[in-house]
């Protein structure tokens, strides 16, 4: 009986997120706001019937009140996130908050298979961050200040760096995280954020060549301390989001493929300077012949991607136990194997709806700082995904690199739901001021009337 019923979620689990994804890329071609909502409302209870269908089968495979414990709390604090939201913020931005907590959601179902003490930790963690985060739209309508303090940025994000280079720990051949009596936490995942505010900042005061050069040195040290930690996923992902923002504020496609030339050089330069670069391209290239030691991960990964077929083995089915750090880097491997490629090509189709949405709530403004702003965090986003999706199916080599609001990490999702919350708040900040021109303009238009 629990079998039959674990084979029929799968394919119900599917068919939920088969609605939901419909439902995200079909809200784009609407303009009706009462619309929207109705759309909105059946999304978020997807995330319901795809959150309790899932915990049923978790439930029944272990047998463990725990699980049951765990998915009740879990349960009310997406009442309480799905109600204080919109009651806080009238003019929030519904996509994204669904699209984060069904993210979180499948990310809570995945620890809680693979590892329920992680899972209960990501749990805590998330909703601390959620709930912190609440404030962040706030900070950004009330500060119109951060534009200017471009430098500031820069460099408390250079020192952050630094106190990481000289007292960091090391982990998978990397100096990235910083260890205090046990705590133990990834600066970076912060600073990409703070470096986002920084080039903002800078570019939208002024774009003259000169200038330029002088922010392109600032963004520079950041990566090249990255390199120095051996951080190579972090510095790719400053790198491009640096180059992404540089064309869209300046508009030369020269400084874009200079830095891509750049990076190719750079490229050839960290695959000859560093061991572990070489044995994870070696493991890229070629992971069969290296399957004992260096190519264990990738063909793990492949293999579970491979054994989950179209339709996934179920929940507890799967091996994906037997891949290396599969409940952090290598997480879409376990949904792939037990959830299915169909459910993994949607999940990847919600990632890029969730980008689409960032670059349109980018468009939409007008000033130039915060549209850089929304559209450096996109990028941001895009390519941290890319990274993440492309390292673990073998279309490049592993970079270490998280799936945003999915994979175990506490840095990872704090700094995650803080990406999402700047995104709201820029959202709510030109949804007020549009209503405020609409009431101005409507004022005007019956002042002249009468």
């Amino acid at each position: 009986m629990i079998n039959l019923i674990t084979q029929i979620s799968k394919y119900l689990n599917i068919v939920f997120i088969a609605f939901y994804t419909y439902y995200a890329f079909r809200v784009f071609s609407l303009a009706d706001r009462d619309k929207k909502d109705r759309i909105y409302s059946k999304m978020k209870h997807i995330v319901y019937l795809f959150h309790f269908v899932s915990y049923l089968v978790l439930f029944l495979n272990t047998g463990s009140f725990k699980v049951a414990g765990l998915y009740i709390a879990q349960v009310v604090a997406m009442l309480v996130i799905f109600s204080i939201y919109p009651w806080v913020y009238s003019n929030i931005s519904k996509f994204l908050l669904n699209h984060m907590m069904l993210l979180l959601t499948i990310g809570y179902v995945m620890l809680t298979r693979l590892h329920f003490d992680k899972a209960m930790k990501q749990f805590g963690i998330a909703t601390l961050s959620v709930i912190f985060c609440i404030v962040i739209p706030i900070i950004i309508e009330k500060l119109k200040k951060l534009q200017d303090f471009g430098w500031i940025f820069g460099g408390l994000g250079i020192l952050i760096l630094l106190s990481v280079l000289f007292f960091g720990v090391s982990n998978y051949g990397a100096t990235n995280w910083i260890s205090i009596k046990g705590f133990t936490f990834q600066p970076s995942e912060f600073v990409k954020i703070i470096f986002v505010f920084c080039i903002a900042s800078l570019l939208s005061k002024r774009r003259d060549f000169k200038y330029v050069a002088v922010v392109t040195v600032l963004a520079a040290a950041h990566v090249l301390i990255l390199v120095l930690e051996k951080d190579l996923g972090g510095a790719l992902i400053f790198f491009i989001t640096y180059l992404i923002m540089l064309y869209i504020a300046t508009s030369q496609p020269l400084y874009f493929f200079a830095g891509l030339g750049a990076g190719c050089v750079a490229s050839y330069l960290a695959y000859h300077m560093f061991n572990h670069v070489r044995v994870r391209v070696m493991a890229w290239k070629d992971p069969w012949k290296l399957i004992d030691n260096e190519g264990y991960q990738v063909s793990q990964s492949l293999f579970a991607i491979g054994t989950g077929g179209w339709f996934g083995m179920g929940l507890y089915q799967g091996l994906p136990t037997s891949i290396p750090v599969v409940d952090s880097d290598f997480i879409f491997s376990a949904i792939s194997e037990e959830m299915g490629g169909f459910f993994a090509i949607l999940l990847i189709l919600i990632c890029i709806s969730c980008f689409l949405m960032f670059v349109t709530i980018a468009m939409k403004i007008q000033e130039l700082f915060y549209k850089l702003l929304a559209l450096g965090l996109s990028a941001l986003y895009l390519f941290q995904v890319f990274l993440a999706i492309g390292g673990v199916t073998k279309f490049i080599p592993s970079t270490g690199v998280t799936l945003p609001l999915v994979s175990y990490g506490g840095t990872s999702i704090l700094s995650s739901v803080i990406m999402f919350s700047i995104i709201q708040g820029l959202f709510i900040m030109n949804q007020d001021r549009n209503e405020k021109i609409e009431k101005k303009r409507r004022k005007t238009k019956k002042t002249k009337k009468s």
